[in-house]
């Protein structure tokens, strides 16, 4: 994987449209601008993929370095250090970053509007709901404890009453009864189990809770002010994607089966489900990206009952009000 960072301004292109009024933004000198997305290639970032191949960040005058990512990649860090401009995170870690180590971020915009993180179990051996968890094993990726134990409080539920264990985003344990359960996306695993012959179930933190969002579009306060243009740029081009995206939901993924999904040991229908299953999650009667008064209130409650506390000017929405 590269990583690419440049740090030249929006000044040139900004002048060089001013001088020249009827040059199309894709004759203009691409600016480079880097995004780090939150997990490896999969439907999840479909949106930006599709925008990369059609020429919408090239239209919008950027030339956009995409860093995928992994379960050993922290999205956050990568900003930090300067290896990418924005970063896809879940607001739970960015918040207590902001809030208990004064890291120097901004939530500008919010992908998924309900959190698809979930409890994933086997129809055989349902979990329904969160008091079926109390006495059995569930399997969390480390990340997201959080997470879990504020779904489990808002629910009444003590954590020592769920026997917790470490997750390697690997469903084998789970199919093979060593587990009752794991947290994982809901838009992708239990097709995942189910291509291996046994029929899974989930549902969602959020509809028990915590209602938080996930890939919010976070960005240090010094990019902020340096290339806020940029980043207006790169919300137009990625909202038109995914826009584009959910018009056929199971019309791109095969494209990109030698392409952006390759190696990833995936089946295209696994991608397709995946992409078909995240768009009432991502769509909003307000637009792509889009974060409320509301919401935003909603993520904050959420979080205040394990004791993160938030603010709403950890959110910044005017660049959204300026799509």
């Amino acid at each position: 994987m590269t990583l690419r960072l440049t740090r030249r301004g929006f000044l040139g292109t900004a002048a060089a449209a001013a001088a020249n009024p009827l040059l199309p933004r894709s004759a203009l000198a691409a600016t480079p601008l880097t995004m780090q997305a939150a997990w490896i290639n999969d439907a999840e970032f479909a949106g930006y993929f599709l925008a990369m191949d059609e020429g919408y960040y090239a239209a919008e005058g950027l030339d956009l370095g995409y860093l995928s990512g992994g379960p050993d990649v922290i999205p956050e860090s990568t900003i930090i250090a300067g290896r990418a401009d924005l970063a896809l995170t879940t607001p739970d870690t960015t918040i207590k970053a902001i809030a208990e180590q004064g890291a120097p971020f901004k939530i500008i915009g919010a992908q998924y509007q309900k959190n698809p993180i979930g409890i994933v179990s086997l129809v055989s051996n349902p979990i329904a709901e969160p008091r079926d968890l109390i006495g059995k094993t569930l399997a969390v990726p480390p990340v997201n404890v959080i997470s879990v134990n504020a779904m489990l409080k808002l629910n009444g539920i003590d954590p020592s009453q769920v026997n917790i264990v470490p997750y390697a985003y690997d469903p084998t344990p789970l199919i093979k009864g060593e587990i009752d359960a794991s947290l994982d996306f809901t838009t992708n695993v239990p097709y995942t189990i189910g291509q291996q012959g046994v029929e899974a179930t989930s549902f969602l933190l959020y509809d028990f809770g915590f209602t938080i969002y996930n890939d919010t579009v976070v960005v240090t306060e010094e990019v902020l002010a340096e290339k806020r243009d940029l980043l207006i740029a790169w919300l137009r081009a990625s909202r038109k994607g995914w826009e584009e995206n959910f018009k056929d939901p199971a019309a791109w993924p095969p494209k990109w089966a030698d392409s952006h999904f390759k190696g990833t040991g995936r089946t295209i229908d696994n991608e397709v489900f995946f992409n078909t299953a995240q768009q009432p999650l991502i769509e909003s009667p307000s637009g792509i990206f889009a974060m409320t008064g509301e919401d935003i209130e909603k993520n904050l409650s959420a979080l205040g009952e394990v004791g993160i506390v938030g603010s709403h000017d950890m959110f910044d929405t005017s660049l959204l009000d300026a799509l």
